[in-house]
């Protein structure tokens, strides 16, 4: 890395530790601290909402399911819009009237004190599974571009994450996350340029998607009933739905996102335009990946992609680098 790779790198995370701590100072209460004084309007909603689902793992591995299987997936959030509507109606009523801190609050409402002690343990054993791979997945490109060993850039990402998230609560989360996925979209956006730019003389977008679609990478709408088919329409729409009902309508780490807004109004509007923007979103994410394999159809592949990871294992292990 360059110098002003370095820079980057260390402003951009300080600046966000700096940032979130800043936006998130003078927690005095349960209220501000769990639910941002209720102060939170919809389009931090929209982005909080967007940010917690799709996670580093989401922008390093969609661009491969599409570069190998092509962008088939997109048709998983197809009843991601249905899902919304419904918790809209049902769910966030129900919150905003009980003024509840966590979804399994109401849990103990409805049914007694075991139940949400249950459900939350379960949600904590889930998502502490699920936040661990989302750290380990940035942690790896770290680990690989600074030659820097994996557990040491586990801590480092997570570490960074627990300053501001710990002395901030709620509303430190919601802000440093808009930054966040507003980097992340543009970054991936300038990945998606830099693709185009690369190509060989004479080819361009318009070229790079006929040999993409030529390819079976542009296949987004798949009708044909299959049950072995993980990825079509109808396992969209239904699987889909229900996935969403069951992740942003009981999952605390989206309910904690819209319970933050100022009102019924503002939640709902964060929900909704998620359920609307999240399909093009992805969709444009599995592009880069349609554009990747026509990138490399007309340039050499590396054999390994991780070359600096395989050049250190030559180094070190030369025996079982020989297999690879």
């Amino acid at each position: 890395m360059s110098n002003i790779d370095w820079t980057v790198l260390i402003v951009t995370l300080v600046a966000v530790v700096v940032y979130g701590v800043f936006i998130g100072r003078g927690q005095k209460s349960n209220e501000s601290y769990l639910k941002a004084d209720n102060k939170m309007p919809w389009y931090i909603v929209l982005i909080g909402i967007m940010a917690t689902q799709a996670s580093a793992i989401t922008f390093l591995s969609a661009p491969g399911q599409a570069y190998t299987d092509g962008m088939r997936f997109v048709q998983y959030y197809f009843g991601l819009p249905l899902a919304m509507i419904v918790i809209c109606i049902t769910f966030i009523p129900i919150f905003q009237r009980l003024n509840v801190y966590t979804a399994y609050e109401y849990l103990e409402n409805r049914f007694d004190k075991k139940t949400r002690v249950l459900t939350s343990l379960l949600f904590l054993f889930s998502r502490g599974l699920s936040t661990g791979i989302s750290i380990y997945a940035p942690s790896i490109i770290l680990s690989s571009v600074l030659n820097w060993n994996i557990y040491l850039t586990n801590v480092l990402t997570g570490g960074i994450l627990l300053i501001y998230t710990y002395v901030g609560g709620a509303k430190a989360i919601a802000h440093t996350q808009k930054l966040q996925f507003l980097i992340i979209l543009g970054t991936m956006a300038f990945a998606g340029y830099l693709l185009i730019q690369n190509m060989p003389n004479g080819i361009g977008f318009n070229d790079a998607l006929y040999l993409a679609g030529k390819s079976g990478k542009l296949n987004v709408i798949t009708t044909e009933f299959d049950w072995k088919d993980k990825y079509n329409i109808w396992s969209g729409l239904i699987g889909g739905f229900f996935l969403a009902l069951s992740y942003f309508g009981t999952d605390q780490s989206q309910v904690g996102r819209y319970i933050t807004a100022k009102d019924n109004t503002n939640a709902k509007m964060g929900l909704l335009l998620n359920g609307l923007v999240k399909i093009p979103m992805q969709f444009a994410i599995l592009l880069i990946g349609a554009l990747l394999f026509a990138f490399f159809s007309l340039k050499p592949a590396p054999i390994y992609f991780n070359e600096r990871s395989y050049q250190y294992l030559k180094d070190t292990q030369p025996e079982q680098a020989a297999v690879f």
